[in-house]
């Protein structure tokens, strides 16, 4: 994984190369792109559906109940939620899953052979998870956009957390992918770990309604902090600062990211 093949002189690739991004980044991120795009219907528009289901049921049994920020109807509320949900579920699906359907069926030797090093394959698998996440999350938001009114307030939270989150959870799905040898290992992953994170952060309700003792543990789930810092990007408002938010989700990134390229470097179950 170390060795480095040239490309033809001239080429994309060469002038790819001979920049920051490792050779043979883009081809790999173009065949990752590709895998679920061609299924879209399954990858990009269920996740769409459900995401609009959730807006339905809670917003019409919840919408006269439920205020949390001053003049913000709760279906406005949810929609953030659910757009970052999204965006975190996909992206880390998309990883994970790839990864440990290549390794369950053989060919991820095919790219053991390559010249590719383990910053190729993160950025790579990492930079394709961003892709779908962010493409879901969009589909959901221009989808559930109609159902109540949003605004804008501070758009560039919205892009920074969308971005971070993606590229955690994306990570999260490689370390998962790696750490798996069979498609129920990876559903226990995602059911008892990244499924509790994502719905124990906010995204149907604000923390500030929650008992003290319950409070300060939402305070130490890292999903939290991008829901909020998202959400903060629409309303202007939010139950922790953002640059709380910010340093908590990017420390946590950091440290996700570490972890999964230290993997990838040593080969972890990826060869014999």
């Amino acid at each position: 994984m170390t060795t480095t093949m040239a490309p033809p002189p001239g080429t994309p690739a060469a002038r790819l190369a001979g920049g920051l991004v490792p050779p043979g980044t883009g081809t790999l991120f173009y065949k990752e792109v590709l895998r679920f795009w061609k299924v879209a219907f399954q990858t990009v528009a269920a996740p769409v559906l459900t995401a609009v289901l959730y807006l339905l049921i809670f917003g019409h049994v919840l919408e006269d109940r439920v205020q949390v920020f001053q003049g913000v109807g709760y279906t406005s509320f949810l929609i953030p939620g659910l757009v970052m949900m999204s965006v975190l579920q996909n992206s880390f699906a998309n990883s994970s899953s790839s990864l440990i359907q290549s390794k369950i069926t053989g060919n991820v030797v095919f790219l053991l052979v390559t010249p590719l090093n383990h910053w190729a394959w993160y950025l790579a698998y990492v930079g394709a998870s961003v892709v779908r996440g962010l493409t879901v999350g969009l589909g959901v938001f221009l989808v559930t956009v109609w159902f109540a009114p949003l605004q804008l307030a501070q758009p560039w939270w919205i892009v920074i957390f969308a971005a971070l989150g993606a590229a955690m959870l994306g990570s999260l799905g490689l370390i998962a992918g790696l750490w798996a040898d069979k498609f129920d290992q990876l559903a226990a992953f995602q059911n008892f770990i990244i499924m509790p994170l994502t719905f124990l952060s906010g995204v149907f309700y604000s923390v500030h309604s929650l008992p003290a003792v319950w409070q300060a543990v939402s305070h130490l789930n890292p999903f939290f902090y991008m829901i909020d810092g998202f959400r903060r990007g629409f309303f202007g408002a939010s139950d922790v600062s953002p640059w709380l938010s910010l340093a908590v989700v990017g420390t946590s990134f950091a440290l996700v990211a570490a972890v999964t390229l230290r993997l990838l470097a040593t080969g972890y179950k990826l060869r014999p």
